[in-house]
């Protein structure tokens, strides 16, 4: 039940297995040498079954889009040969998935990392990731990741799994987005704690600066969210039929900025990059966030010192400005409402200084 849970907030700047570059490229000749991750020989008595649902009831980690994915970039086979999703598996077929990296021991490590604790009982922990640091290992991050911290911080606990691929995690944040995190210190308490991400009834609001000045003071951006069809990096937002997943952000105005917003954005869904995919959706892409076109100067004038000051801003805050910075569940034993908060980091603190400070001057020159 656990890969449930973590289905709805998968994250491929946090990849596992099949969620990274493995998977980006079609293979286009002898460079690219395949890797066998996984090998199924179909019983003599199989009967005709699509291949996406052969592989999602044997490989827990996947759900039946990520299959449909790998099989449309080449990288699902049947007897030494790509297959599509539809594929209808036979008696006796191999099928196998490939991965362009060979596969690699994926031992948890241990590392003395700090942690910056924000609570901590027998059963839970409650941390402020930094920006940049990936939540867990998985492909071109198997080390200095939360994960790893996590591992040496509970070496005398028997009770965390470090067998477990993803320990103590019941969700987790993007990469280069700081803020709250929850993790459990034993499996009653992951399941307890899953449950309730599961069924939305955690609390998790984010503080955003956004490109452009927000004409209404609060807001609701509905869409399903999936993968943009020409960029596997990148998820976008669909409005209308059954692409993607539900996903609803609930938004509020705090402070107009110039041309940048201050804004405060609530989860009622966890979906992949959900709050910047949305606020790109709505025309508000986040500051400086170079995946979704937020590193590009999308307001202002074209004066030459605007253009520096821009610039400058993207040096103080060299990441998306976003920050989980409210973080609410029930306590999975005592069953007390915990609701915990920390303020915004270093960088974006100077970032929305130096906003506040270009619009003085500007109103000074006027």
């Amino acid at each position: 039940m656990q890969d449930n849970f973590f289905e709805e907030i998968e994250d491929p700047e946090d990849p596992d297995i099949l969620t990274d570059e493995d998977l980006l490229d079609v293979p286009d000749g002898s460079e690219n040498k395949l890797y066998e991750q996984y090998r199924f020989v179909a019983d003599a008595g199989q009967t005709l079954l699509r291949i996406d649902k052969f592989l999602v009831c044997r490989i827990t980690k996947l759900s039946r889009n990520r299959i449909q994915d790998a099989a449309d970039a080449g990288f699902v086979m049947v007897n030494g040969k790509s297959v599509k999703s539809n594929y209808r598996v036979k008696p006796l077929d191999v099928v196998s998935v490939m991965v362009t990296k060979p596969p690699v021991d994926t031992d948890l490590i241990p590392e003395n990392i700090p942690l910056n604790i924000v609570y901590e009982d027998a059963d839970v922990l409650v941390v402020n990731k930094p920006a940049g640091m990936v939540v867990h290992p998985g492909h071109g991050n198997y080390t200095g990741t939360l994960v790893n911290a996590l591992a040496w911080h509970f070496k005398e606990n028997t009770k965390f799994e470090t067998s477990d691929p993803r320990p103590g995690l019941v969700h987790r944040i993007d990469k280069n987005t700081s803020g709250l995190l929850v993790i459990a210190k034993n499996p009653e308490a992951k399941t307890h704690l899953g449950w309730q991400f599961f069924n939305k009834t955690t609390q998790r609001k984010y503080t955003a600066l956004v490109w452009g000045t927000m004409d209404t003071e609060s807001g609701t951006i509905t869409g399903n969210i999936g993968r943009n069809l020409r960029d596997r990096l990148q998820m976008d937002v669909f409005p209308e039929g059954d692409q993607g997943k539900p996903a609803v952000t609930h938004y509020k105005l705090l402070e107009r900025i110039g041309y940048v917003t201050l804004v405060e954005c609530q989860l009622e869904t966890g979906r992949t990059h959900q709050i910047r995919a949305h606020m790109k959706h709505i025309g508000h892409p986040l500051f400086n966030d170079e995946r979704y076109g937020g590193h590009a100067i999308l307001k202002g004038t074209t004066f030459t010192k605007y253009k520096q000051f821009v610039n400058n801003c993207f040096d103080i805050c060299p990441r998306q400005a976003l920050h989980a910075r409210t973080l609410g569940f029930i306590h999975p034993v005592t069953g007390e409402e915990m609701i915990f908060e920390c303020p915004l980091p270093e960088d974006m603190q100077l970032l929305i200084e130096k906003w506040r400070g270009y619009v003085a001057f500007r109103e000074l020159e006027f």
